[in-house]
């Protein structure tokens, strides 16, 4: 009965608070909306309307330029011809490689980043042609990343053909080694932290954004043995024995749920030839969490089965960390100006319960990490990422560009004298 009263106490204790939330809630969202009802506005809007062919076109190639993680310079160069014809007031590369177009505001507001990336995960060689069929269209990168690369272009347009101006600058970032390293944002972010108010990456998603940065952990873990040819004595065995008992006890591991924590086994590795036992066995592990303790107490367990599968295989281990982004959660993130005009933007927009969550796994978790207020969003729903079968909707794109200027005028704030 004492534990109850405490809890209605604390409730009751609450409530103000929670209503003076709900009503600031409410407050931003007629800002927002009265916003996008401001003439500029509409006409930036009605741009991207008339211009669905053109926009789509466009989309396809950029997407039939692949693009391999590193070598994403012919790709980039096509965009910066683009960008050319824009009213911006610089377009460079910076001493990274990415592509940089600044459209600088007329004074007194914050600097937002707009970022997407130019690289994908297919290999360099590959001949990429788009096919449109019933309402979608199919190309492998399609929607990581070209998607958001076009809806970064086209709202650029929309708000040259509108005349808007914000107070702030936007800076348009076109990044490279987002798929291997998040190379491309960290140099940026590391060479022009101090004059970044918010940081917006345009990757995965639609309905929604995060405003966290999982936390992900790449291995590769070796079985050492002698080798040998097949007939020769057994034991001992191939290293891809201890490798395959330890791979399939490292699936039973429990992962949680909260927080979302995910593991992978995507990549193995062994003998040269058919006729010969390994004498290195490899398998890469992938760990993700938005909790670090998660992911320090998964490798621990990890490291304890491959310790004891080699032991029991009288062989060696040795392990080579791969990569290493730690999960980037900022304390009082959900509250924050960034998130909650996000939230009103999407609100606005007509996203009924846009999900809001702190799963990022891109450019954005580089921002968070160093400190900056950081969302990621998307302008279209895709499928089959990092697959040739890639997709994504074609109709969703012209309102996934629309918020994307939504949320360049709302952070930079619009400027109409």
């Amino acid at each position: 009965m004492r534990k109850l009263l405490l809890a209605l106490t604390l409730l009751n204790a609450l409530a103000p608070l929670v209503r003076a939330g709900d009503d600031a809630r409410a407050r931003l969202l007629a800002e927002i909306k009265a916003l996008l009802a401001r003439p500029s506005l509409n006409a930036a809007f009605n741009y991207i309307d008339r211009s669905r062919d053109a926009i789509l076109r466009e989309w396809i190639a950029i997407t039939e330029i692949n693009a391999p993680s590193g070598k994403e310079r012919e790709r980039a160069e096509f965009v910066k011809r683009l960008l050319s014809g824009y009213k911006l007031d610089q377009v460079y590369y910076d001493r990274t490689g990415n592509l940089v177009a600044v459209r600088k505001g007329t004074g007194g507001g914050p600097t937002v980043v707009i970022d997407a990336h130019l690289d994908t995960v297919f290999q360099e060689g590959l001949k990429i042609k788009a096919e449109v069929r019933d309402g979608r269209v199919y190309a492998p990168g399609i929607g990581d990343d070209t998607r958001n690369i076009e809806a970064m272009l086209a709202a650029l347009r929309a708000l040259d053909a509108a005349n808007v101006r914000t107070k702030g600058d936007l800076i348009f970032l076109f990044t490279v080694e987002e798929e291997t390293a998040l190379r491309g944002a960290r140099e940026f972010i590391k060479d022009n932290k101090e004059r970044i108010n918010y940081y917006i990456a345009l990757d995965g998603g639609y309905e929604g954004f995060t405003y966290g940065g999982i936390g992900i952990k790449w291995f590769r873990h070796h079985f050492i043995g002698p080798g040998g040819h097949t007939r020769s004595r057994t034991p001992p065995y191939s290293a891809t024995l201890p490798l395959a008992r330890a791979v399939a006890r490292i699936y039973e591991l429990p992962l949680p749920s909260d927080p979302p924590t995910h593991l992978n086994i995507g990549m193995l590795g062994g003998s040269e030839v058919v006729n010969a036992k390994a004498a290195d066995a490899w398998f890469t592990v992938d760990l993700r969490s938005t909790s670090n303790e998660v992911i320090a107490d998964l490798e621990r367990k990890i490291a304890a089965i491959i310790a004891e599968e080699a032991q029991r295989a009288a062989m060696q281990a040795r392990t080579e960390l791969l990569s290493n982004t730690p999960a980037a959660q900022i304390p009082g993130m959900r509250q924050s100006p960034l998130v909650l005009t996000a939230e009103a933007v999407h609100l606005a927009l007509g996203f009924e319960n846009p999900p809001i969550t702190p799963t990022a796994s891109n450019n954005s978790n580089a921002a968070l990490l160093a400190g900056l207020p950081a969302i990621s969003t998307g302008a279209a729903p895709c499928g089959d990422a990092h697959a040739l079968t890639e997709w994504c909707e074609i109709e969703p794109i012209y309102k996934g560009i629309k918020k994307v200027i939504a949320l360049a005028v709302a952070l930079a704030q619009l400027d109409e004298r």
